[in-house]
């Protein structure tokens, strides 16, 4: 459905100059490759998508076992950091169920520090989790289909470090039609609204009691602060950036991006996790420290 209204959006035929190197062109491979790409590598409407760089081994064999090892690494590294959030609350944000990062029984000067800790810690699950996903499903991709490992380019990049696989969809979905009615500044609130109402879909099946509120508002924040870098390149004639810039977004990002992971944490993301806890090594160890470090901050 998503992809519909999606192509229901061009004015002109989509169509893939690039196809695969050892590939055939197929008009039923190329229905099936339209309809699942997220990126569109290949395609002509891709050219607005952040493509990183490949940095792996080229060759068969090296970009195989590159990519098993980032598999295994990132795994271990969700599961540690997920251990570490439900070491903070193991009856809230360890339970299926669901709590909230913020501890309101603390003092202010401490739970909300507490709840930035706890955000930091889900950014590192997310990321690591995403980019093993996506590393097994490039395994499966290279080994099994024999597809050409340069169709399976890397998930993130920096600057522009967060993947781009929804981009295109948040942006057909919500920035595109808003900007018909705010203009170029629609595209960022629509956009943003999009993603959060993506989001809150996703972890319905987890809790259905999830607030929808809080995702709108988390994600929504964003696009206020991406208006406001734009304001300033206007008026500056300079884009964000340095130091200055990197302590405007962080400082952002503290406060929106703390609703954010409290809105997965009251959903019971971090709760359904246990599975992949129970194999992270040296899961006793890192509770031991969440718990003593958590100890400690009810003491200050």
């Amino acid at each position: 459905m998503i992809r519909t209204f999606d192509w229901s959006l061009e004015k002109e035929p989509l169509s893939r100059p690039l196809h695969p190197a050892k590939g055939s062109r197929s008009v039923i491979m190329d229905a099936l490759d339209l309809a699942t790409t997220l990126r569109g590598q290949g395609w002509d409407w891709s050219h607005r998508v952040h493509i990183p760089r490949e940095t792996r081994p080229t060759d068969r064999t090296g970009f195989t076992f590159h990519v098993i090892l980032s598999a295994v690494l990132h795994s271990i590294i969700s599961g540690v950091f997920s251990s570490a959030i439900r070491s903070f609350s193991p009856r809230g944000l360890g339970a299926p169920s669901g709590g909230s990062i913020f501890d309101e029984t603390l003092p202010f000067y401490v739970w909300y520090p507490r709840a930035c800790v706890i955000s930091v810690f889900a950014a590192f699950t997310v990321y690591s989790a995403i980019q093993s996903l996506y590393d097994i499903c490039t395994i499966i991709g290279v080994l099994i289909f024999q597809q050409d490992p340069a169709r399976w380019p890397p998930a993130f990049d920096c600057p522009v470090a967060w993947h781009q696989f929804f981009r295109r969809t948040f942006l057909t979905q919500g920035g595109y039609p808003l900007s018909f009615i705010l203009g170029k500044a629609g595209i960022a609130i629509g956009s943003f609204i999009s993603s959060a109402l993506f989001h809150h879909v996703g972890i319905l099946p987890l809790n259905d009691r999830a607030e929808a509120w809080r995702m709108v508002v988390g994600f929504g924040m964003m696009a206020p602060g991406i208006i406001a870098e734009d304001a300033f390149r206007q008026l500056t004639g300079r884009k964000v950036g340095g130091v200055v810039g990197w302590a405007w977004t962080m400082a952002w990002f503290s406060v929106w991006g703390n609703v954010i992971i409290d809105a997965f944490a009251r959903g019971g993301v971090f709760g359904h996790m246990e599975l992949v806890d129970r194999a992270v090594p040296g899961r006793a160890v890192i509770h031991g420290l969440v718990t003593n470090f958590d100890a400690w901050l009810r003491t200050v």
